[in-house]
């Protein structure tokens, strides 16, 4: 199992146990969009790509930045 860390703007887009899509966006980087354009995660070297495009989400915590998803991909 491999745990990814996902920026969410507003509460309550996504919920803990929820199943969700996951989009890759290429660039100098790898990035994923849970979707529909829920969540964002940072950015990751090739060698870290995502190999599964659906997971579970796990956690959702808040903090002075905003609100932060735990999603587990089985890998």
């Amino acid at each position: 199992m491999r745990e990814m860390e996902f920026k969410m703007e507003r509460q309550g887009l996504v919920n803990i146990g929820d199943v969700v899509d996951v989009t890759e966006r290429e660039g100098f980087n790898y990035s994923y969009i849970i979707e529909p354009a829920v969540a964002m995660s940072g950015c990751y070297k090739s060698r870290d790509r995502l190999k599964s495009k659906k997971g579970v989400i796990k956690d959702i915590k808040e903090n002075a930045r905003g609100f932060y998803v735990i999603a587990e991909f089985d890998e």
